[in-house]
C-alpha cells in the first residue's frame, strides 16, 4: 500500500482538525522549501525523521536520506533508540 498526497493530506486535515485547503498549501509549501534547499546544495533536518542532503558526484547528484533513530527503531535498524515509537 503507498499514500498518495491526497490520503496525507485528508490524514492531516483529520488529525489537526483543519481544512485540508489549509493543510494541502502547507504540504506544497514545506515540499517546495526542501526543494529549493536541496537544490541550494543544503540538507534538511526533520526531527525524529530524518535527514535529506544532495552529494554532487563527477557528472550528477547524489540525493541521499539518512533516517533518525526513531524511525530506524521503527523498522528494526536500530538499538541505540530508547523511548516508544
Amino acid at each position: 500500500m503507498s499514500i498518495d498526497k491526497k490520503e496525507l493530506v485528508r490524514r492531516v486535515s483529520k488529525r489537526l482538525s483543519k481544512s485540508s485547503g489549509t493543510v494541502e498549501e502547507i504540504i506544497d509549501a514545506t515540499i517546495e522549501e526542501i526543494y529549493e534547499s536541496l537544490k541550494q546544495g543544503d540538507s534538511v533536518s526533520l526531527r525524529n525523521f530524518g535527514t535529506f542532503y544532495v552529494r554532487t558526484g563527477r557528472e550528477c547528484w547524489v540525493f541521499k536520506f539518512n533516517p533518525s533513530q526513531r524511525l530506524r527503531h521503527a523498522f528494526g535498524w536500530s538499538s541505540t533508540h530508547k523511548s516508544n515509537v
